[in-house]
C-alpha cells in the first residue's frame, strides 16, 4: 500500500498489507522495485483521484499488468501512452456500483477484514455537515471510514 497518511499505512499493515510505502518520504518506484523486482507490480489500483497517484500507478505497473482506476478525478491526468503502449496493459475504470455491491457485501460478511478497525467515526444524520468536515480532513482527524446513522 502506498499513501501519505501514516494512520492509513498503519491500518493497512494491521489488516492485510505485506508492505507499506509512505510516498512523501520515499522514492516510490525504487521502493516498489526493492519489494517486487525491476518489472513492477501485477496490479496498480489508483483510488485517490489525483494526478500524482495516477502517475505513480503508471510507473509501477509491470508489462502485461493491470492498472485499475477507481479514484474520482476532478482534474485532468496525463496518460503517458509513449511509455505505456509497449507494456500491453489492461486499464479499467469505474466505481463500486449496484452490479458489484452484492460481491462487496459478501466479502464484508466473511470477517476476513476487521471492518470495526476501518470504521473510525459514527455520526447521526443531523450531524452530516460535521461528518463531511471530518471526511475532508481525514488525515488530521484520523478518519478512515465514517458511518452516518439515521436515528
Amino acid at each position: 500500500m502506498i499513501d501519505l497518511d501514516e494512520n492509513r499505512l498503519k491500518l493497512a499493515k494491521e489488516l492485510v498489507a505485506t508492505h507499506v510505502i509512505n510516498s512523501g518520504n520515499n522514492n516510490v518506484l525504487d521502493e516498489v522495485k526493492n519489494i517486487v523486482g525491476e518489472e513492477g507490480v501485477d496490479v496498480a489500483i489508483e483510488a485517490v483521484g489525483l494526478p500524482a497517484t495516477w502517475n505513480i500507478c503508471q510507473e509501477i505497473v509491470k508489462p502485461g499488468g493491470h492498472l485499475a482506476n477507481v479514484g474520482v478525478h476532478g482534474k485532468k491526468v496525463d496518460f503517458e501512452i509513449e511509455k505505456l503502449w509497449i507494456k500491453n496493459l489492461t486499464i479499467t475504470t469505474g466505481l463500486v456500483n449496484t452490479n458489484t455491491t452484492p460481491m462487496l457485501m459478501k466479502v464484508a460478511s466473511t470477517d476476513k477484514l476487521d471492518l470495526n478497525k476501518m470504521i473510525t467515526h459514527h455520526f447521526p444524520l443531523d450531524k452530516l455537515e460535521e461528518a463531511y468536515q471530518v471526511f475532508l480532513n481525514g488525515a488530521k482527524e484520523k478518519a478512515m471510514k465514517i458511518i452516518i446513522e439515521n436515528n
